[in-house]
């Protein structure tokens, strides 16, 4: 009977992740092409150029860089400090570094399908605010001193993690955006980024589901509901922005991979803020802070999850009350956790037709070199005496985009 017990408990869980992977598959495969088309236009190189300090315009630049960047939370850190070593401000570079994980179309995609177009405005609303309080909170806190603590940690040029990813460049340059991307070099550069995109988060993505699942198939409603103090309104809102992103932090999922685990939160209790913060605390996750330390140094890594976790907490507090005093927050509780079931409907069209368009990307991929471009993404592309960072990856990119 135990074993009985377990197994069944085990194919529920698989059950969960199974159908919720149906679900959001085709929105995966959209998101990524899209976040594809995006990375082949817009170019990695003026980035540092464009954020030279922390005001208002540099950081909406950061904002609008981010938004157009890679969504893995392991890169947009790698590339964060790549623009911060070539001379970004330190404040911009953060703010990019939010604005890829938090502001990129996938997330807002992902979010409207399982938990409802409430949950991606929230996003869209909360990130920008996000970052205008991190401003607020470094130019108080942020010491020069720890500037240079930073900067000094930074060129040392200790490995993280995903660090060719982030400082590869597949963009192509000349001509229209439209010329660029139908382009026969915008062709092979959108299916570069595309799967540079999965190999960088699909981790993420299947951790997310499973864990997402086991606690679906697993955890009573009762435990969410008391966790989460459902039965005091008034706490439970202030309680839910207060306790996501230390659930996040524990949960080890990062990217867009969290989104499954907040739809599980949500249907458990957790507050429309606190299902906020929760996912934008993937940039807080235990890993993550252990790369601000090799990156950054001790001190400067507690002081980012310092005012990252007041920010994430701040900002999902703010779009709780202010999306409940105009009436956005979903009277009910029913985001996509459903058991694996392939029936012939909207879904498996759809899923049909992106599986379709991604085959063809990854066979452009496999034609025009991406192979050997997947076995660099996790490797730094400063090794060689004397290499900037990014430039064996640009050089390499844009050898196999002028030869294509």
């Amino acid at each position: 009977m135990p074993v009985a017990s377990v197994g069944s408990a085990m194919v529920d869980a698989l059950s969960f992740a199974g159908g919720m992977t149906w679900e959001i598959l085709w929105a995966l495969i959209l998101g990524f092409a899209l976040s594809a088309v995006v990375q082949s236009v817009v170019s990695k190189q003026e980035m540092t150029r464009l954020l030279p300090n922390d005001s208002p315009r540099s950081l909406a630049v950061a904002c609008g860089l981010g938004a157009a960047s890679s969504s893995c939370s392991y890169a947009a850190v790698a590339l964060a400090r790549a623009i911060f070593r070539k001379g970004a401000n330190f404040t911009a570079a953060m703010a990019f570094e939010i604005a890829s994980t938090n502001l990129v179309v996938e997330l807002g995609i992902l979010l409207w399908l399982l938990m409802g177009w409430q949950f991606t405005l929230a996003e869209f609303v909360g990130g920008p605010l996000m970052v205008v309080f991190l401003a607020i909170l470094f130019r108080r806190l942020l010491s020069p001193h720890l500037v240079e603590l930073a900067r000094r940690q930074a060129e040392k040029g200790l490995r993280g993690s995903m660090e060719g990813h982030a400082t590869m460049d597949m963009s192509v340059s000349g001509g229209s955006i439209w010329s660029r991307i139908t382009s026969s070099r915008g062709f092979t550069a959108i299916s570069h980024s595309f799967a540079m995109e999965w190999a960088a988060i699909w981790r993420d993505i299947a951790i997310g589901l499973l864990i997402a699942g086991a606690l679906a198939a697993w955890v009573p409603q009762s435990f969410w509901q008391a966790f989460f103090v459902v039965d005091h309104p008034l706490v439970a809102k202030f309680w839910g922005p207060l306790v996501g992103p230390l659930v996040a932090m524990v949960s080890f999922v990062c990217s867009i991979g969290n989104v499954p685990l907040a739809a599980v939160l949500w249907n458990g209790g957790i507050s429309f803020g606190g299902v906020v913060s929760f996912i934008f605390a993937d940039l807080i996750i235990l890993p993550i802070l252990n790369i601000y330390r090799k990156y950054y140094g001790g001190r400067v890594s507690l002081f980012l999850l310092g005012t990252f976790y007041v920010t994430m907490v701040a900002a999902g507090l703010l779009v709780e009350f202010a999306f409940d005093a105009v009436g956005l927050i979903p009277n009910t509780r029913n985001a996509k956790v459903v058991e694996a079931a392939v029936r012939w409907n909207y879904t498996t069209v759809l899923n049909i037709v992106f599986l379709i368009l991604a085959a063809v990307l990854v066979v452009r991929m496999v034609r025009t070199g991406g192979i050997q471009m997947l076995r660099m993404m996790g490797e730094p592309m400063d090794e060689a005496p004397g290499n900037q960072e990014g430039a064996g990856a640009g050089d390499h990119a844009e050898h196999r985009h002028h030869r294509e």
